[in-house]
């Protein structure tokens, strides 16, 4: 069967940095329009946040132990975002990307979509020598019984937003403050954790972005931030008008 004419050849893939959650959540609600209609192409944001809780759509905020003083002095945020999923953990050493892809031009649905972003994990962390699994577990990615990623998405006109945590070298310690994807009694785990020798973010980025165009079929296409900006400026004026 030929490729669908709308089936993009390449994503473009953007590291940031550390991004405010709010902001994070903003730029990907900008960029989305762009996406659905097909003036950019697919986007896969890598970045770290600031300590900050996120609670999904099933989250419940007595799933954050952390009382309000232990929040304040410590300057963790705590939001309610439009993602499925429960309560989990963002901060410095962990790497976090937002893919946004037009899943019908890609042809799959959200939970074959879920399913990729498993795999693109796994696929990670085998890079480094580390066995990893989703399988029969809830959503995410797990070594023997710790979880090492979390997944949770959005999917609006057919387009993702939100995407997935995999811990590389975070303080875990802000873990026992919530109960981790609902889980009580839940245990995670780092990459550091296993191989001492991997911290940085942004190694771990490269190969993880390289993996995600395999598993999806896509060139990775590498652009600054600034890049990013100047290609969503001159798209967004015709997106807005929809």
């Amino acid at each position: 069967m030929d490729p669908s004419p709308r089936a993009p050849r390449s994503c473009t893939a953007v590291t940031l940095g550390t991004v405010d959650y709010q902001e994070a959540c903003d730029l990907q609600k900008s960029l989305h329009p762009c996406v659905a209609e097909g003036l950019l192409p697919p986007l896969l944001l890598l970045l770290e946040h600031p300590h900050v809780y996120t609670l999904g759509r099933r989250g419940s905020l007595s799933d954050v132990l952390a009382t309000p003083d232990w929040l304040s002095q410590r300057g963790v945020e705590v939001h309610h975002v439009d993602r499925g999923g429960e309560v989990t953990y963002h901060g410095p050493g962990q790497l976090v990307g937002y893919p946004i892809v037009d899943l019908r031009a890609w042809g799959g649905g959200p939970l074959r979509y879920v399913r990729a972003l498993e795999e693109v994990l796994v696929a990670t962390l085998a890079e480094f020598g580390i066995p990893a699994h989703s399988g029969e577990r809830p959503t995410g990615v797990w070594v023997e019984d710790a979880k090492i990623a979390a997944i949770g998405v959005k999917v609006s006109r057919g387009v993702t937003t939100h995407g997935f945590a995999l811990n590389v070298d975070p303080d875990l310690s802000y873990f026992d403050q919530i109960v981790p994807c609902g889980m009580p009694g839940g245990v995670v785990t780092s990459l550091s954790s296993l191989r001492p020798d991997v911290t940085e973010v942004q190694s771990v980025a490269s190969v993880l972005a390289d993996r995600f165009g395999h598993v999806f079929g896509w060139y990775i296409d590498w652009a600054s931030p600034d890049d990013l900006r100047r290609r969503a400026d001159r798209a967004t004026p015709v997106a807005s008008r929809s």
